[in-house]
Parts: structure tokens; sequence; C-alpha cells
């Protein structure tokens, strides 16, 4: 069953009194009990995706989509304390930068022990429910990796390394045991060990808790080991999505294999010292954005036909944007 169902969400911001796409016609699901990654450069509109799904974007941006629903209802057409008891219960978000989304002048306790859910603290007098209160918030923390938490739960945001926030951020999002997780790359700047143990344990709810996620990165390898289906942005428009093992497998889309042949982890014939492919060119900026598919002025396989904007095209659940995919040859 579909819980976030996304069909050409597209976002306008205005620049100089000109309005522009930072996202076009971008389109994902998510099922229940699935993990599907969200890929594609830096600036490619992947944080934008989550700040419209939350609901987190400025009144001045319009946002415009033909479904953005949630378990069916229109999120776009809710009032805003509709938007925020269905973000407050059922779907967390774990935002990219820690220091930006947590209060700076509360200390993580009470910012902590805000987000537990009523109905899970047991006792009748206040000093009880207190109690079940903090042994909820002392458990959540072990979890994501917090050991010494008396050392660290009564400081303030600024007082602790980055790697620490982001684990509060975590917990916050995993303390209402939500139906969806949205992670924006939650374990940028983190040593391999810890992220090892974050993406464990986000496999492991998802397994035995039958948490969705959307696992937005740029760690392919690490992507690939967990999700169970992949959507590939570039520059605000989706190129390719399907099950993981179809795109590592046979890409169609030329960012996508250009992506993918760009991580070593993803191909084990790669000789020491080899040059990696890379695609010529930089994102273009939103100040100047190509018409038609905007990959053009770098693709390999460009031709005149790629300045209009491609149909989206399925092959057995497989979804790409491109007028001369991998499997086809250009004439």
């Amino acid at each position: 069953m579909v819980i976030l169902d996304i069909k050409n969400l597209t976002l306008e911001i205005e620049s100089n009194g000109v309005l522009i796409k930072a996202l076009d016609k971008v389109s994902l699901t998510i099922q229940e009990n699935e993990i599907r990654a969200l890929v594609g450069e830096s600036g490619s509109g992947k944080s934008l995706i989550v700040r419209a799904i939350s609901g987190a974007l400025p009144p001045q941006w319009i946002v415009t989509a033909d479904r953005l629903t949630w378990r069916g209802e229109n999120l776009l057409t809710m009032t805003r304390a509709q938007r925020q008891a269905i973000m407050r219960r059922d779907i967390a978000v774990i935002f990219q930068d820690p220091m930006a989304a947590l209060d700076p002048s509360a200390r993580l306790k009470e910012q902590l022990l805000e987000s537990v859910p009523d109905e899970f603290i047991e006792g009748r007098y206040s000093w009880e429910r207190k109690r079940s209160r903090m042994k909820i918030a002392e458990q959540i923390l072990h979890r994501v990796g917090i050991n010494e938490v008396a050392s660290c739960i009564n400081k303030y945001p600024h007082e602790l390394s980055l790697d620490i926030c982001q684990k509060f951020m975590i917990a916050m999002a995993l303390i209402s045991q939500p139906t969806l997780l949205i992670a924006d790359d939650p374990t940028r700047g983190m040593e391999t060990n810890i992220k090892k143990q974050i993406l464990a344990l986000l496999t492991h709810l998802n397994k035995t808790r039958e948490l969705s996620i959307l696992f937005v990165g740029h760690d392919l390898l690490a992507i690939s080991a967990m999700a169970h289906s992949m959507t590939v942005l570039y520059c605000g428009q989706t190129v390719e999505s399907g099950k993981m093992k179809a795109l590592r497998k046979r890409p169609l889309h030329p960012y996508t294999k250009a992506l993918m042949d760009s991580a070593p982890s993803f191909s084990p014939d790669l000789q020491p010292k080899s040059m990696l492919v890379a695609l010529e060119g930089t994102i273009p900026t939103l100040q100047h954005l190509p018409i038609g598919c905007r990959l053009g002025p770098r693709c390999p396989r460009a031709t005149k036909e790629c300045v209009q904007v491609p149909m989206e095209r399925t092959i057995n659940e497989h979804k790409y944007r491109c007028h001369h995919p991998l499997h086809l040859q250009v004439i």
C-alpha cells in the first residue's frame, strides 16, 4: 500500500522578479515497510523535497503538484494544524543540519523530553510520569549510540559536537515511533563505525517495526546495502526510479549510469589509480537552467530532441525520463 504519493511536484521561487522552477515535476512513491533512497548531486533539490513534504517551506514559495498525499489525504489542502498533527505523530524528519534544526536556547534534555508522546508515558502521579518520560528518552539515546547520557543531556546544542547533536536529532525523530522516517543525509560527518551503527539501527527498525524510510544521501554503497528502491534526482528533475537491484544491474538514464560509475565501490573491476568516470561540465545554477532535459548540456547522448522535456516511461516498474535511454540506440 502506498503511504506517500508525490506526482509532478513543482516548486517555484521568485528571483529578481522571475519565477524559477527549483523542482520540476518530481515524482516518487513510498510503500509501507519500504526503504526508498533519494540520490543526486549537491544542489539537485533533495532537501527541498524533504521540506515540501514536511511543510517547512517559506510561504512565498509556490508549491503545486498533481498529487502530494499522505495515506490518500492531500497535504497541500490541509490546515496548518492538520499538517502539524501528521508531522508530530506519523512522519518524522531528520534534517541535514542539526545545529540549525535544534533550538539553541533550550537544553537537549528539554527538547528530547518534549518529543515523547503522552500516550507512551506510564504512571498516575506526576513524579511517576516524569520518571517514565526520562526512561523512554534514555532508552532511545542508548539505541542511537549515546552511552554517556548524563554528560550531554543537560547541555545546549552548541556545547556538543556535530555528530552528538545529529544523534539527538535521530533520537527525537524515532521517539514517537513514526510510520515514515525521512532521513536527510543523517550520517554526514560521522565516523565510519558510528555511521554503520546508525544505518544498522534504521534497517533493524524497518524489519522489526515496519518503519518506512525515505533515505536522502550521497553514500551510494551504504544506500545500496539498505534500500529496496531508489529515485535519482538531477537539477530538480527526477530522471529515473525503480527497484535497487534493477537500477544497479541496468540503469537506463545516462546520469544514473554516470553516478554509479563515479563510485569506485560499484566498479569491482576498476584498476588501482584508474581515472574515475565523470560527466563533463557542472550542475547548472537555478538562474541559468537549460530548457527541456536539464542534463542536456552535459549528456553524451544529447540531440536536438532533448530541448523538449522528456515524458516518463515505464518498463516493468522501472521508470525513467530520457529521450535516448541506454537500452536504445541513438539515431
